[in-house]
């Protein structure tokens, strides 16, 4: 049986790195792209010595050339019955009033143009394997807060994407799947909103009893994938049981 092939990107840590260990385990050759070739390396090593395929592959999504490249080196692997667009990442968390119009703009080109570039790059393969397209979002994407304006438009963009794309493909045997997670822990994402300030970051998550993990959304994103063939998850919020909204959020006393 030829084994099938799913694409992560953003895969150096946090949610990528999870939902590639966990694609791995669930039989999957995973081609795992990010911009740290170091980290993604490392990762494959894991991966590989734990008995599964992995292959890195350095990569920008907001470089529409490279993105091509590496489709085209896609050849060599067969068909790619999966793509998880993963890349993304939040930046400040100032007011409308005093946003800086850089911050917004690298990640509008990192959340949406990303996810545009992959997805163009790779749908005739997913089309001829029968495949699915993952894309994470945030339930950012779906309610706005004081301070997340730029990131809530840029969630909310890679939302309108995923709804039209499933609209866009209807008839066809290409799997659309939307993952919004609330509050996740990880390694780096509030490091990096916050240009590593420890502290602010720390603050992020201060009471929350269990925060999700990124194991939590990989399993997540592995289950729809795994879902028989006609089965499609259009949609999927999920948050921590001490999360009910962006803003309501219950913090133990310490």
């Amino acid at each position: 049986m030829t084994t099938r092939t799913a694409v992560v990107t953003g895969a150096s840590s946090g949610i990528g790195a999870a939902t590639a260990r966990a694609l791995a385990a669930a039989g999957y050759r995973v081609v795992i792209t990010a911009r740290r070739a170091d980290r993604l390396k490392a990762l494959a090593d894991e991966i590989t010595a734990a008995g599964h395929e992995a292959v890195p592959y350095p990569l920008d999504v907001t470089d529409r050339a490279a993105v091509d490249a590496f489709a085209a080196s896609l050849d060599a692997h067969g068909p790619v019955e999966v793509l998880v667009n993963n890349a993304g990442g939040a930046l400040g968390l100032d007011p409308v009033a005093t946003a800086d119009p850089a911050h917004w703009r690298t990640m509008y080109e990192v959340n949406v143009l990303g996810v545009l570039h992959m997805t163009q790059a790779l749908l005739p393969r997913l089309r001829a394997a029968e495949g699915t397209v993952i894309v994470v979002t945030s339930t950012a994407g779906h309610g706005t807060y004081e301070g997340g304006a730029g990131y809530a438009a840029a969630k909310y963009g890679a939302h309108a994407l995923t709804e039209t794309l499933r609209l866009e493909l209807c008839g066809e045997p290409v799997r659309v799947v939307e993952i919004a997670p609330g509050m996740v822990k990880t390694e780096e994402f509030a490091l990096t909103r916050f240009a590593g300030d420890q502290d602010r970051a720390e603050a992020v998550y201060g009471g929350v009893p269990d925060p999700l993990t990124a194991e939590d959304v990989a399993e997540t994103i592995t289950w729809t994938v795994t879902r028989p063939p006609h089965v499609n998850i259009d949609l999927l919020i999920v948050r921590p049981r001490a999360q009910a909204s962006n803003y309501k959020i219950h913090r133990e006393q310490r």
